[in-house]
């Protein structure tokens, strides 16, 4: 059977009433590090490159559904290193279990090996995992606009920005990209970004065209992410010249027997 977003979603729903009942929200918030301010996601990557260049968040991820495993050999605070040496603006970290091979506590690990901000990259669809994020350390969460109602999307980032974590604001469709355009600046600027997928969700086959077509319709290309598909230095200049200065990447890197390397290469510069 295949894997899809209302699939994954369904099994999240469950995750999330299991973990409320383990650790009720209340004793949630008492884990939080008021001391730690969350590092500045989204200045690192909009502030993060000049004009002929990209910003790249770097993603660390074991597996996924389209891809199946992607690395045996998986150490993520040591990929988190490399891609901090090899130039990364930020760190993404897929925390789900079931379906990525991830877990909360790796973004604890990596934030006390690397400088750079860390996202949680997961299915948020209850306010409960943006105070569980907070309280495991993450900079940034992802909202996947195609996951939720406009009323909930509302609220996560208000929610969001009240803890100081900036909010990834992923579309996959036109139609959810306007909708999340309405509030890039809410409630206040300098905390959202707008991601746009370039995975069919239906064939999970990806298509880079797919944001230099979206991209036409936002008005601020400055917090525009791109996300999936991206492998070559080319793709980055080619996303540059629709003004799309930052991106997410991956699956391309995560293949490749060295990851920094892999990174340095994409961004042409060499590791220190």
């Amino acid at each position: 059977m295949a894997i899809t977003l209302s699939t994954i979603i369904e099994a999240k729903r469950k995750e999330v009433e299991q973990a409320k009942n383990e650790t009720p929200l209340d004793d949630l918030k008492g884990l939080i590090d008021s001391s730690l301010a969350p590092r500045n996601f989204f200045g690192a990557v909009v502030n993060g490159h000049t004009k002929g260049s990209t910003s790249v968040i770097a993603e660390v991820k074991r597996m996924s559904p389209s891809a199946g495993v992607i690395r045996e050999d998986f150490d993520p605070v040591a990929i988190a290193k490399a891609y901090e040496k090899a130039g990364a603006a930020a760190i993404s970290c897929l925390t789900d279990v079931e379906f990525f091979g991830g877990n909360l506590s790796f973004i604890k690990e990596i934030k006390a090996s690397v400088s750079l901000p860390v996202l949680r990259k997961d299915f948020i669809i209850d306010e409960y995992q943006i105070w569980e994020s907070r309280a495991a350390g993450a900079d940034a969460i992802l909202l996947i606009a195609e996951a939720l109602s406009e009323g909930q999307l509302v609220d996560y980032l208000i929610l969001s920005q009240s803890l100081g974590m900036t909010a990834l604001i992923e579309s996959h469709d036109l139609g959810n990209l306007l909708i999340a355009q309405q509030y890039a600046r809410f409630p206040h600027a300098g905390y959202n970004l707008l991601g746009i997928n370039n995975r069919n969700l239906e064939t999970m086959e990806t298509d880079l065209n797919h944001t230099r077509r979206m991209v036409d319709v936002v008005e601020d290309t400055s917090v525009i992410v791109s996300e999936s598909g991206i492998k070559s230095p080319e793709d980055l200049d080619g996303l540059r010249a629709h003004g799309v200065h930052i991106v997410l990447v991956g699956e391309s890197l995560m293949k490749e027997n060295d990851p920094g390397q892999a990174l340095a290469t994409l961004i042409r510069m060499n590791p220190s």
